[in-house]
């Protein structure tokens, strides 16, 4: 039997990603107020530790932003923005987000972290797609950064 102490703990920064996306989710599916899911999960105790104010920044700059994100994302696609999974929707619209409004977060730690989330919570090869995508939105709105690599 494997020894779970010993198993890395995730970041507050990944898990503050991880609510960002939950929340996300929520959003795009139920049309929940941003307000009441950020308060909601600043009031679940079964969270664990995370970086609160990444998780509100992220979540209500994605949805404050998403008309604009879209705009950025759509023709990186295969396939109209309606037409993706909501995980790789909500994925997608968090690393834009973080891309265009976070240049102290590394283009790569973005996507790395994006990938991470769609290995996760989505289909067996959402995460290439996500790659796919937001690797070419860096190269758009992070010019510099991923040419100086």
């Amino acid at each position: 039997m494997k020894d779970k102490t010993n198993a890395p703990t995730k970041s507050a920064r990944h898990r503050a990603r991880e609510l960002a996306l939950q929340g996300l989710y929520q959003w795009r599916m139920a049309g929940s107020d941003v307000a009441q899911i950020d308060k909601a999960t600043r009031d679940e105790k079964s969270v664990g530790r995370y970086d609160v104010e990444l998780f509100t920044q992220l979540l209500r700059g994605a949805v404050n932003q998403h008309e604009a994100l879209e705009e950025k994302i759509a023709p990186h696609l295969d396939r109209p923005l309606n037409e993706l999974s909501p995980i790789e929707f909500s994925v997608l619209l968090l690393g834009a987000y973080e891309l265009a409004n976070l240049p102290e977060v590394p283009y790569r730690v973005v996507i790395n972290e994006s990938v991470e989330l769609a290995k996760t919570f989505g289909g067996s090869d959402g995460h290439k797609f996500v790659n796919g995508v937001l690797d070419k939105l860096a190269a758009q709105l992070r010019a510099v950064e991923v040419n100086a690599k």
